[in-house]
């Protein structure tokens, strides 16, 4: 089992930055990929962006290359989510998930945050 907590969300105009953290506890968090998802309401749930156990792979939606950075600092058990020139459509709500490994493409996601709320406003 691992316990997930995001934290960073908040309001930003547009063009504006954030970042999320994702702090873990339980079961070693080197031991998982963890991932990013948002969920806009009515939509389905997104992939964001994802990374590897020891990083050396990641992947992230199109919609937010080069403006979405992930990282993970195993030592503080937390990954973070940097987001640059936010626009309004990124506005949602945050999710960050947990698994075993991952390799690219789908991201199941065993263990969930509470999530946390990004409004971008215009």
């Amino acid at each position: 089992q691992v316990q997930l907590v995001e934290s960073g969300g908040g309001l930003v105009q547009a063009g504006g930055s954030l970042r999320l953290s994702c702090a873990a506890s339980g079961r070693t968090f080197s031991s998982y990929a963890m991932g990013w998802f948002r969920q806009a309401p009515g939509k389905d749930r997104e992939l964001v962006t994802a990374i590897s156990r020891s990083s050396s792979s990641t992947y992230y939606l199109d919609s937010v290359k080069g403006r979405f950075t992930i990282s993970r600092d195993n030592a503080k058990n937390t990954v973070y989510l940097q987001m640059n020139s936010l626009k309004p459509e990124d506005t949602t709500v945050y999710y960050c998930a947990a698994q075993p490994s991952y390799t690219g493409g789908y991201f199941r996601g065993d263990y969930w945050g509470q999530g946390t709320q990004v409004t971008v406003s215009s």
